[in-house]
């Protein structure tokens, strides 16, 4: 075997095992229905942007965001919603956990339109949130427009800089709006 038949050998296998690295990565588009509209504003930040159509009122989608009974139906297993300018959404995964925990998730409500319009703010995270910092530099709008079919939600994540942190904050949220997305829509489709 020649060197330059071992080079080819080695180039072959880091080639097929980033192909397969790719195709087992968590990606936006596992989930159909979700649209990705994503842009770059003129200062060069990214914004983050998913939408999906949900067969549900937007008083109903509104609420499943809005209040706590709503969200802990779809979302979280634990949920304070202060709905306010300046409010909160205090929440956490893990049924164990209480209000007021360390490691629940905090988003200040920067503001709200009833039934159309919520964005929030992350204020704290659980520890060991990569990139947590990246993460609160942006801002999450949750929008609700009534459409033939139920509503449209769009969430969009703003504030996006570059660099390894907010790539991977980047890379987190889009796999993770679009599952959120798919949750809503499970919770008011029944499947």
């Amino acid at each position: 075997m020649t060197i330059r038949s071992m080079i080819l050998g080695v180039c072959a296998l880091v080639l097929t095992a980033g192909v397969a690295q790719a195709e087992t990565a968590k990606s936006w588009r596992d989930f159909p229905g979700v649209s990705n509209t994503s842009y770059v504003d003129a200062s060069g930040e990214r914004a983050l942007q998913l939408s999906m159509d949900i067969p549900a009122p937007p008083r109903a989608v509104f609420e499943a965001f809005a209040t706590a009974e709503g969200f802990k139906r779809w979302a979280v297993a634990v949920a304070r919603v202060d709905l306010r300018t300046g409010g909160e959404i205090e929440a956490s995964y893990d049924p164990k956990a209480a209000i007021g925990d360390a490691n629940n998730i905090r988003n200040q409500i920067v503001t709200f339109i009833p039934n159309r319009l919520l964005v929030i703010r992350n204020v704290q995270a659980p520890a060991g949130f990569p990139g947590k910092d990246a993460f609160q530099k942006t801002v999450t709008v949750i929008e609700v427009a009534p459409i033939a079919t139920g509503t449209r939600v769009t969430l969009t994540n703003t504030g996006y800089g570059s660099g390894p942190e907010s790539d991977t904050v980047y890379k987190h949220f889009e796999w993770g709006n679009a599952y959120t997305l798919a949750e809503l829509r499970k919770r008011f489709a029944g499947n």
